[in-house]
């Protein structure tokens, strides 16, 4: 195994997408939380901090200070996720906004506004190199090394019970739940199944700005932004009956704009509603399906949902 080093870039094991939660006695469960991917690397009084493409963050992120009083090990690396919490869900958006800050100033500000807490998963390095042992044991050393604290927390997680996580994620509007198996070792820079993450769908109420009909019929939908109005979102090409295809082809004739890149646009005045699994960070909407029409939704209200 690859010999680790500190204070440099670490790709870190990565998880495979699942369909479904189950219930397995060797597995746990833990939330699926909404932000980055942040490594933190800590030795002694020096604490810098890596996102899973090797961008150095840690001018960013003033709260990484507190590791000091967090961590009780001289020599670590932590994996976890770097996220804002709202309540008891976290915001992808506010974490986004706090990466893409680089005015100290701003970031000061932003540290009271949009507090950063990194909630951690795994443990790579704590004295020695963790990384050959079971994924159970690495949890013990976390939770022992790891203080709970409004920057730092160990990640909760569950034995063999994931459709009771997956449940509570969903009433809680949580991204989702992560299951792994209790036997596994950590193996930098792999997709493993072994690690599986179970997103929850999701609804919006979208904006329909025009339509292809080729290679298949699709509509393209948007939604506002506070910075943007209409600005497509994605490209919606399942869900739709023969009937529901046939009356908005008939409605959109009457309503047609400009006409480019394969897309027929229309004046946005209808609406539907959208099914969606996952979002990339530019907003754009991915596995979407049609899930209706929206006949008494005024377009002016759909807009990203920043909660």
């Amino acid at each position: 195994m690859v010999m680790l080093m500190l204070f440099t870039q670490i790709n870190p094991m990565l998880v495979t997408m699942g369909t479904q939660a189950f219930d397995a006695n060797d597995w746990i469960f833990e939330p699926k939380y909404d932000g980055w991917r942040i490594l933190i690397h800590k030795e002694g009084k020096r604490v810098e901090a890596f996102t899973r493409n090797g961008r150095n963050v840690t001018s960013k992120f003033p709260e990484l200070r507190k590791a000091m009083d967090a961590i009780h090990a001289h020599t670590v690396i932590l994996d976890g996720e770097g996220v804002c919490f709202r309540d008891d869900r976290t915001i992808f958006d506010d974490f986004a906004y706090r990466g893409r800050l680089s005015d100290p100033i701003k970031i000061e500000a932003a540290r009271q506004t949009h507090p950063a807490t990194f909630v951690i998963f795994d443990v790579l390095y704590a004295s020695s190199d963790r990384r050959n042992e079971l994924l159970l044991e690495r949890k013990r050393i976390l939770n022992e090394i790891v203080e709970p604290s409004q920057q730092f927390i160990p990640t909760m997680y569950v034995h063999e019970h994931g459709k009771r996580l997956s449940t509570l994620s969903v009433e809680r509007d949580w991204e989702g739940i992560v299951a792994k198996r209790q036997d596994t070792t950590y193996i930098t820079d792999i997709r493993t199944a072994n690690w599986l993450k179970i997103k929850n769908f999701k609804m919006i109420d979208t904006v329909i700005l025009g339509y292809r009909t080729v290679p298949t019929f699709a509509l393209v939908v948007g939604l506002h932004f506070r910075t943007m109005r209409n600005k497509p979102v994605a490209v919606v090409e399942f869900g739709f009956t023969a009937d529901e295809r046939l009356a908005f082809l008939q409605t959109a004739e009457k309503i047609q704009t400009n006409y480019k890149d394969g897309t027929q646009y229309i004046e946005p005045v209808l609406c539907c509603k959208v099914k969606y699994l996952e979002r990339t960070e530019t907003h754009h909407l991915r596995t979407t399906s049609f899930k209706g029409f929206l006949f008494d939704k005024k377009p002016e209200d759909c807009w990203w949902l920043y909660r």
